[in-house]
């Protein structure tokens, strides 16, 4: 038993021992190789490796994308209005020896540095755009240039990708939203005044050419009044006419019948007139001439 017991312990030393002379490099792995603190090999490819025990060491770092989230700074614009900006930022590396140099293998000191110098990109961007610009109008072309422009410095200094920079949200401090609240106030009032302006101008054009069009057809509906009338008074001075030069004589009696109608119209109508006067004669006389 005792003897089973020693060879177990000696497979298991002897497993141990040849642990220490192996590592395994995964896929997502970046791995650097220290000799007594100093380094001496990296970017090693997955598989399996060698080391000697106690003089070298294995220092493992994550490769794959890494998320850095950072808390809400305030960043001034070209207009000297300050926005509170809270962001977030995707990184790797692509260097693990710089990037073993530059933190000494500290993830927290490397998003220190990341954080470091997006803010630093971030004051100089938003301070040479107005708050239209950095809200809406060119923040995702501002993000773009921005990340490209981090990258160019992390790469060489920090051995880091910075593969994408996002603006979670954007908000104004409460000094400010108060005179920003104002001023769009204002303009939305002007805009508003402006539309109203031009409304009631359109307005009084159409009254206008509907006061005109009015005007015009008021004239030309007269006009064919007029026309139409003047026919016909002119046919019935026609037939009038033409009735006179058949037989005067009863053009004459129908007259004066007309004549008698209208002058004794009403009740209280007096006239007052020589009895003599041809007014009467087809009063006084049926064949209507004067005695």
């Amino acid at each position: 038993m005792n003897r089973l017991g020693n060879i177990l312990l000696s497979i298991m030393a002897v497993l141990w021992l040849a642990g220490q002379f192996v590592f395994v490099v995964y896929e997502f792995d970046k791995v650097v190789l220290l000799k007594f603190g100093k380094l001496v090999q990296s970017d090693i490819s997955p598989g399996l490796h060698f080391r000697i025990p106690f003089m070298d060491q294995v220092r493992r770092f994550d490769g794959r994308i890494l998320t850095l989230d950072t808390r809400a700074e305030r960043y001034p614009t070209v207009e000297k209005k300050s926005v509170m900006v809270d962001l977030y930022a995707h990184w790797r590396i692509i260097d693990v020896a710089r990037y073993y140099t530059a933190t000494g293998g500290d993830e927290a000191r490397a998003e220190l540095l990341i954080s470091q110098r997006i803010n630093e990109g971030l004051r100089n961007q938003f301070g040479i755009r107005t708050l239209h610009e950095v809200v809406s109008g060119e923040r995702d072309a501002l993000m773009v240039d921005m990340t490209k422009k981090l990258t160019d410095i992390t790469r060489g200094e920090l051995g880091i990708e910075v593969v994408d920079v996002r603006v979670k949200r954007i908000e104004l401090p409460d000094e400010v939203s108060v005179d920003v609240y104002n001023r769009m106030n204002s303009e939305r009032a002007r805009e508003a005044r402006k539309h109203r302006s031009e409304g009631k101008e359109i307005a009084e054009g159409i009254r206008a050419d509907a006061d005109r069009q009015k005007i015009v057809l008021e004239a030309e509906a007269y006009r064919e009044a007029e026309k139409t009338r003047g026919q016909g008074d002119a046919e019935s001075t026609a037939i009038y006419a033409s009735a006179f030069s058949k037989d005067p004589e009863f053009y004459n009696f129908t007259r004066s019948l007309q004549a008698y109608r209208n002058s004794f119209d009403g009740k209280n109508d007096l006239l007052v007139i020589d009895p003599n006067n041809a007014f009467f004669n087809y009063l006084k006389n049926p064949d209507g001439k004067a005695r």
